[in-house]
């Protein structure tokens, strides 16, 4: 029995600079002032500090969220970790929220609920979207149906041995 390969798409690391770039002009381009990045660890801690660079801000928070544990392998249910976000610094601020990808959108749900529930004003961005997502992000790059390959995970872990 032959096992079916997903189709792939790849993010060049020229390619998610542009990506970065142009969101952060769209961002810009609304209106939205961000006091504040937050990132969903891991997926979204290369893209929100480019964002973060692009749009001029310096304050920057990370937000631990496991859900994947392979390719296209997922846990039942999104798990937030420790370390914890400072939840009184983000009370009235508005906070960018960023991530790789709005796959099934429930990491991204539970994180732009988790922020709002704080008394934050939140937008969402993510370089992909794709088709049947929960929670279509506010700004996106790319919309697709294929399991994408990141220039920052694109290798295994170096301690990992053949």
């Amino acid at each position: 029995m032959t096992e079916t390969v997903p189709e792939r798409e790849v993010l060049g690391w020229l390619e998610f600079g542009e990506a970065a770039r142009h969101l952060a002009g769209d961002i810009a381009a609304s209106g939205f002032e961000v006091d504040i990045v937050v990132a969903i660890a891991r997926g979204g801690l290369v893209p929100g500090g480019a964002i973060a660079y692009a749009l001029g801000a310096k304050n920057c928070g990370a937000l631990n969220i496991e859900f994947y544990t392979g390719v296209d392998e997922r846990l039942p249910e999104p798990v937030i970790l420790p370390p914890l976000l400072d939840e009184s610094a983000l009370v009235g601020k508005r906070v960018l929220l960023v991530d790789d990808v709005s796959d099934s959108g429930r990491t991204l749900a539970l994180s732009v609920d988790l922020l709002r529930k704080i008394g934050a004003d939140v937008r969402s961005v993510c370089l992909y979207s794709k088709p049947g997502t929960v929670l279509e992000p506010d700004f996106v790059w790319k919309q697709t149906p294929h399991w994408i390959v990141f220039p920052w995970s694109a290798m295994p872990p170096v301690t990992e041995h053949a």
